[in-house]
């Protein structure tokens, strides 16, 4: 198969049409990114100085 440079190889995406070989192909190497929830977390001294904060301006 000689590659015609459509460049749909090059894409980001785990599927793609191959125009030289006239077929759709898939990556099996595709990355997969897991989301990390990173943020507020109880316990930790800015989330509860925070949340002291929003509860007293709810109180008053």
């Amino acid at each position: 198969m000689n590659c015609i440079n459509c460049e749909n190889c090059k894409i980001a995406a785990k599927t793609y049409f191959c125009l030289a070989q006239n077929d759709f192909v898939i990556k099996e190497q595709a990355n997969t990114v897991e989301k990390v929830r990173t943020g507020w977390k109880k316990g930790v001294k800015e989330y509860e100085i925070h949340r002291r904060k929003s509860r007293k301006e709810v109180e008053v």
